[in-house]
């Protein structure tokens, strides 16, 4: 029973993280801290490995999504670069943070994490782009999957620094940066969805292995059920971005910032009850 939990987990957070750019670790986190310590079902969960296993898939994840988006020209691969250089620093530095967590203070941190997540899901498409951090010295013409033309373009200091903290909470709570990274791309760097949301799969590609190697260095990962998410993450990742191509995904965005709001909120009431 707990192998077929594993398999689905890693189908159904690559899916739904590939199809909007967010990774995944949003999902398997609060998935494997249930299972394993809420229910019990998985026997070896930890705060900590839940966190250092997620990173580890995430590095899969990434990888299946960052090269599929690639092919078809979702990816901004200058950009993406300078984002790798505040990312991962800030990974790795967050990996280390994470081991600070009771399973109470985990918990209670998380879930507002996730709420604060949903949020932001919510508000993205209100909130119209803001041009502060626009620098016209740096705009230049970027050519999505459709032929369609963007212009866009920012200041590297901004781009590192804001994308260092993003990296910390990679690190901290295992999520790969693309739930954050989506909407910070779109809403502050103003760049177009669909070049977004695959640039955003090669920083959770990146930000994972940063994250995952602190967490490996202190034994964080499980990697018996690594080894059962890992093959189904990789095959559902490719599912995420086929569904990606071909439909559009704002319904399965209201039922995943759905999901994390009521993950959230069942997470800081174990902390209470």
């Amino acid at each position: 029973m707990e192998y077929l939990i594993l398999v689905l987990i890693g189908l159904l957070a690559a899916a739904l993280g590939a199809l909007i750019g967010i990774g995944g670790g949003v999902i398997i986190v609060p998935l494997l801290i249930f299972f394993g310590i809420d229910m019990e079902v998985l026997d070896r969960i930890t705060p900590q490995t839940a966190v250092g296993t997620s990173s580890l898939v995430l590095i899969v994840i990434g990888l299946s999504a960052m090269m599929s988006y690639g092919r078809s020209n979702q990816l901004d691969k200058k950009n993406g670069t300078l984002f790798l250089i505040g990312i991962m620093p800030g990974a790795f530095v967050g990996s280390y943070a994470s081991r600070l967590f009771t399973a109470d203070s985990f918990n209670l941190y998380f879930g507002l994490f996730l709420m604060f997540l949903s949020t932001i899901l919510i508000l993205r498409n209100r909130i119209r782009p803001i041009t502060l951090f626009q620098d016209d010295r740096y705009v230049k013409p970027h050519v999505d999957h459709m032929g369609e033309v963007h212009h866009y373009g920012f200041a590297p200091w901004i781009a590192v620094t804001s994308t260092f903290i993003v990296g910390f909470f990679t690190g901290l709570f295992g999520i790969g940066g693309g739930a954050l990274m989506t909407p910070l791309m779109l809403i502050a760097f103003r760049m177009p969805a669909s070049i977004a949301i695959g640039t955003s799969m090669m920083m959770v590609f990146f930000s994972g292995l940063a994250a995952a190697s602190g967490h490996v260095l202190q034994g964080n990962v499980d990697y018996w059920y690594a080894a059962f998410i890992l093959p189904a993450a990789f095959l559902g990742a490719k599912i995420g971005v086929w569904i990606n191509q071909k439909f559009k995904s704002d319904s399965l965005v209201v039922v995943l910032r759905t999901v994390l709001m009521l993950l959230g909120i069942y997470m800081i009431l174990q902390t209470i009850l």
